[in-house]
This record gives C-alpha cells, sequence and structure tokens, in this order.
C-alpha cells in the first residue's frame, strides 16, 4: 500500500519542469525514498530501476560506459524496456555504490537532458564528499525525512484536521473535541514514529507491535550498516555513540559520555558520520544576535537528536535496558509532564521544524544558552522567520515558567517568540519589568501543529 506524501507533488512538479535536471533523492535509509520513486514511475510508460545492491554486475557497465546514449541502448536492452524522452524513467537507486554512475547524472544533464532520470541512494553523503565539485548547478536534490505529524494524519485519513489546525490561530483556537482528538493522535505519532514501514504497519493494522517489527528491522539495518564505515571508525564506537545521543537527547551532547574510554576527536568522528548517513542531525549553537544564525555558531556547544521517535523507543527497549518509563509518559502522562521530561517533545520539535521547511536544501537547528558563568539558562531552538531572529521553546507550563526565553528576548531586544506544547492556541503578553517594561508577545503553538509556521 503506498501512502501519498507531499513529495509526491514536488516530483511530478520535476517530471513536468521544462527547465528538469537530473534528480538526486538524498535521506537516511528506510525514510522513503526508492517508495516515492516507484510510484513516480507509474505515471511514466516505461519504468527502469537500476539497483546497484541488487544487481552488482551494472557496476562494471558504468564504469565502462561513458556515453549517455550508449549507455541508455544497453539498459533497454538488458531490462527490455525502451528508451524514450519524455515516456520512459530511468532510476538509479543505492547509486552511493557507484562513483561512475554519480559521475554520470553530469553527463546526463549535458548530452540527453531530455531523458527524466532519478537517483537514490542510502549513505549517498559519503560518496558525495569524494566529489567535492560534482554536479554543481547540473543536479536538482529533494531531501526526504520520516513522515511528519501532518503526514501521518493523512495517511489516517485525516485530512480535514490537518486543515482544521493549519486554520487555527491564537484567535481563533481549535474546537475542544478536536484539539483532544489531535493530542491522542500526536501521543501515537510519537510511539509509531515517522518511518514508512511502521505508519504502513499502523496504519493497515493499528496493531502497535507490528510497527515495533518494523522499526527493529530498520534498527538492525543501521546497525548492519556501521561495518561499512570501518575504514573511518570502529563500528563499536558508532553504536556506542548512538545510543550515547539517544541517551543525552535534550542535553548539551557530553563526549566523556560515550561507553569505552574514547578520545573526544574519534567520537567527534562518529558523531560527523551518524549526521552524514542521516540517522542524527546536529543542533548548534548560536549567539543568535543576527541573520544569518550559522555566523555565530560556538562548536564547544551542541546537541544532538535522533531521527525518529519510534526508533529512539525501540533502542531505549532493546540496548538500553528498556522504555516503559518513557512509554507510559507517552500513553498515559499529563501534557505537561510529556513536553517537559525526558527531551522527547524537544526531539520531535527540531524535526518537525526541518520536515516542513523546503524539501530542496538541507536545513540546520540552532539553539542558544546562556554562557556566561554562573548561569543558567537556553531556548531549545532559534530560527530565522521574516527576516528576524525567532526564539522557540519547548515547553508547557504558564509564562512564568519561561525565564530562559525572556531573557534572550531581552538580551537580543526581542518582541516575538514561540512556545511549543501540548497546549490550545492562544498568546501571552509579558511586560518585562527588567526592560523598561517592554511587551514581549509569545504565540503558543501545540507541537502537533508546527506546520502553521510554514503555511502563513
Amino acid at each position: 500500500m503506498y501512502i501519498e506524501r507531499p513529495i509526491d507533488t514536488l516530483l511530478l512538479e520535476w517530471k513536468n519542469s521544462a527547465r528538469r535536471k537530473p534528480l538526486l533523492i538524498r535521506g537516511a535509509r528506510q525514510v522513503g525514498k526508492s517508495w516515492a520513486v516507484e510510484h513516480l514511475g507509474e505515471s511514466f510508460d516505461y519504468f527502469i530501476e537500476v539497483n546497484f545492491e541488487k544487481r552488482p554486475e551494472m557496476l562494471d557497465v558504468f564504469q565502462k560506459i561513458h556515453d549517455v546514449h550508449e549507455l541508455t541502448a544497453n539498459l533497454g536492452m538488458y531490462y527490455n524496456t525502451p528508451v524514450i524522452p519524455g515516456r520512459t524513467l530511468l532510476f538509479l537507486d543505492e547509486i552511493q555504490k557507484s562513483a561512475d554512475a554519480i559521475q554520470s547524472l553530469w553527463s546526463f544533464k549535458e548530452d540527453y537532458p531530455e531523458l527524466h532520470v532519478v537517483a537514490a541512494g542510502s549513505l549517498l553523503e559519503f560518496a558525495l564528499q569524494e566529489l567535492p565539485s560534482f554536479g554543481v548547478g547540473r543536479i536538482h536534490s529533494l531531501f526526504v525525512y520520516p513522515f511528519s505529524f501532518d503526514e501521518f494524519l493523512m495517511a489516517e485519513g485525516k485530512e480535514d484536521w490537518v486543515k482544521a489546525k493549519q486554520e487555527a490561530s491564537a484567535e481563533k483556537p481549535l474546537l475542544t473535541p478536536l484539539y483532544n482528538d489531535l493530542v491522542q493522535h500526536f501521543r501515537t505519532f510519537l510511539m509509531v514514529g515517522g518511518m514508512p514501514a511502521s505508519v504502513e504497519a499502523w496504519v493497515s493494522t493499528h496493531d502497535y507491535t507490528q510497527c515495533q517489527a518494523e522499526l527493529d528491522d530498520i534498527q538492525l539495518t543501521y546497525y548492519d550498516d556501521f561495518p561499512k564505515y570501518a575504514k573511518k571508525v570502529d563500528p563499536t564506537l558508532l553504536r556506542n555513540t548512538l545510543q550515547s545521543v539517544v541517551m543525552q537527547i535534550g542535553e548539551k551532547f557530553t563526549y566523556s559520555w560515550v561507553e569505552g574510554g574514547y578520545r573526544a576527536e574519534d567520537v567527534k568522528k562518529a558523531l560527523k558520520l551518524l549526521c552524514d548517513a542521516g540517522i542524527i542531525k546536529r543542533v548548534s549553537y548560536t549567539a543568535g544576535n543576527g541573520l544569518p544564525l550559522g555566523a555565530e555558531v560556538n562548536d564547544k556547544f551542541r546537541k544532538y537528536i535522533y531521527l525518529d521517535s519510534g526508533l529512539l523507543l525501540r533502542i531505549l527497549d532493546l540496548d538500553l535496558g528498556g522504555a516503559r518509563q518513557l512509554t507510559e509518559l507517552i500513553i498515559a502522562g499529563t501534557a505537561e509532564d510529556l513536553v517537559n521530561k525526558g527531551g522527547l517533545a524537544e526531539m520531535v520539535l527540531g524535526w518537525e521544524l526541518v520536515k516542513y521547511n523546503n524539501s530542496r536544501t538541507q536545513h540546520e537547528l540552532y539553539y542558544w544558552e546562556n554562557t556566561a558563568e554562573g548561569t543558567r539558562s537556553e531556548v531549545d531552538y532559534i530560527m530565522a522567520r521574516d527576516l528576524k531572529v525567532l526564539p522557540i521553546e519547548c515547553k508547557a507550563g504558564v509564562s512564568g515558567k519561561m525565564k530562559s526565553l525572556y531573557e534572550f528576548m531581552r538580551q537580543k531586544h526581542l518582541t516575538e517568540a514561540i512556545r511549543c506544547s501540548l497546549e490550545n492556541f492562544t498568546e501571552l503578553e509579558h511586560v518585562d519589568k527588567k526592560d523598561k517594561d517592554a511587551v514581549r508577545h509569545v504565540q503558543i503553538i501545540p507541537l502537533f501543529a508546527i506546520s502553521n509556521l510554514f503555511c502563513e
């Protein structure tokens, strides 16, 4: 069963574009890259899929034949499928296995631009780093992630709910029954996660044990990939580092907490490889004085978030002694405890900010903390919006509990901020007695409605 996603619209736009270039689909393993391209292939008369993992003999073909017209003629004979521009989609899957195939994308743009060519691969970023000048200006990229909460709702047939929450605001909050239903579905989303196989299992069966089986398979696949990095980093270090990331969700990452007594420099290499594989994402400290936020990054302060909440629960359960406490918090905990404890809500918020952003480029995440000695204040995420700095706090509670957020706003002379929680839409107005009675406005946006920030 194929579940439609927003990337399908982007793929169709690419198909119909007169300025089309070869397309590279990028993202972690098992996030739905091949699934989406195969679905796109149904809109063509002919579809050729060259999978370099399943058909390693094709590596030799791409190594020996560099003329793309001759190459596609051979592919047409091999797969017994016509290659007709405008009617055939050529899909090069697991392309990271072949540097020659990656370089062929450049030739397709120059010598055979009328043919639709899509490529995808896991661990692709490793291969691209060895071809630093590859494809500049000649290749389109799309970045794919696990399902967002909106996608999860649409998979459940709740398109009307998505529309209703995107139309909601502080002036027009959600009706209480719908709000309660959305909170409950968000709890389910945290358990199931956004990995396509798990979402499909949930939609088909509504049996969480079926989702767990899919997630266990995916997590094992990630671990099985680690020996492929062996020339760069010890696989045991990678596994220990990943488990340490899971244990430090929501906290500044401490290298010495990685089991095994590894040097900080070795742990940093492991973290970079896990980021390149798309399994974790870095959240960098920024001073937040202005744009671009990346201009004021301090590499001494970093957090890391894991790819998916469902996968995180499986690591906790299988590798780290159980996820019972967090599972109980998700299923039956109060909204305030779910948001304020364990870092899970902060992790999901970070990924939702990435997923709803422009899929044609990679997006960095930033946070802020007061680095002055003897102080402890932190804002979970800092983003750019309308050419301004916008702080976003993941916290449940009343305005008096947002000291860090107000401190940041005071230091940076900001008047607008966002607080994400499991409360309904509303807005707070805070008169800052410490700053000449300056008025601060804080929008309250439910964690399940982050897409509202990107659909105005």
